[in-house]
């Protein structure tokens, strides 16, 4: 099946329509981070510390992913419309393998270095051991949230925007309904404070991730992946990596921002960070539909 709306549509309508979704599935995305943010902030000012602490290093693996998924969805995008699906599947499979790569990576890097990360900023004994339980559940599923970024740009290569947006609010919503239930506790839910913030997020994560991967073995008429073409081309590999890389650097200039202020502002009081953190968030809903538009 050949899509020709993309040539056919005039240019603001068609930008309009590929803008709108992401705009409102980011829009989402920050305010479940408002919520997150507002639950655990109950539990206790160094909760709320941990989180803010922690939160850099998230920025900077979401980052990776979000410019490595640019990367893929630009070059299956240019060879789609050159009517190239062999080239244009193989750059799918190939980011697929090495998005997994990545995860895999991160995934040790974050483990290991994450308890170094903290005790830069803070000697607390009770933030540290909220960072470190938060962290170590978050990133031990690294993979999964990696891989859901993947699959929503591949979506957005072809176009489909709405179903890419689909699968990002899945994970969004699940995390909002569970971070009360898991941080409080209901019924026969124990509660789990910050452990609780961090199994829905990674719940909501693999939510996302299996959806998208759903989406794209059922809708993705287009483009396709398979064990057979994951295999490594140097040439394909460069391609992702050329838009990529730009893409990764720009995105991770907030991860590096919030190092540099809790660095900064943790050697005045932890309520100082906590503030910080909660502002970062809050200017996200600004900035979030711009990059949506520009996604577009």
């Amino acid at each position: 099946m050949e899509q020709t709306y993309m040539k056919t549509r005039k240019i603001l309508p068609l930008v309009l329509s590929m803008s709108l979704p992401m705009v409102l599935s980011m829009l989402v995305n920050s305010l479940y981070n408002i919520v997150d943010s507002y639950f655990v902030a109950r539990i206790s000012d160094e909760a709320m510390t941990a989180l803010s602490l922690v939160y850099p290093i998230q920025i900077l693996v979401n980052s990776v992913a979000v410019g490595f998924g640019i990367g893929i969805n630009s070059a299956a995008a240019y060879f789609l419309g050159a009517k190239n699906h062999r080239k244009a599947n193989n750059i799918v499979s190939s980011g697929i393998v090495l998005s997994l790569v990545h995860g895999i990576l991160f995934t040790i890097l974050t483990m290991c270095f994450t308890p170094y990360f903290i005790g830069l900023f803070t000697e607390n004994a009770q933030v540290l051991a909220y960072s470190l339980k938060y962290a170590y559940i978050v990133f031990a599923f690294t993979i999964p949230n990696i891989i859901a970024i993947t699959f929503e740009k591949i979506f957005q290569a072809e176009g489909q925007m709405s179903i890419s947006m689909i699968s990002m609010l899945c994970g969004c919503i699940v995390n909002i309904i569970l971070d009360p239930l898991f941080i409080f506790g209901v019924g026969f839910l124990p509660r789990m404070e910050v452990l609780g913030a961090a199994f829905a997020s990674v719940i909501g994560q693999v939510a996302a991730a299996l959806l998208a991967l759903f989406f794209n073995l059922r809708f993705n008429k287009e483009l396709r992946f398979s064990l057979r073409m994951m295999k490594p081309d140097g040439k394909m590999i460069a391609r992702i990596y050329k838009v990529g890389l730009p893409s990764i650097v720009m995105q991770s200039v907030g991860s590096v921002m919030n190092y540099g202020m809790n660095l900064i502002l943790m050697s005045f009081s932890s309520t100082a960070a906590v503030v910080f953190g909660v502002y970062y968030k809050l200017q996200s809903i600004i900035f979030m539909p711009i990059f949506g538009l520009n996604s577009g």
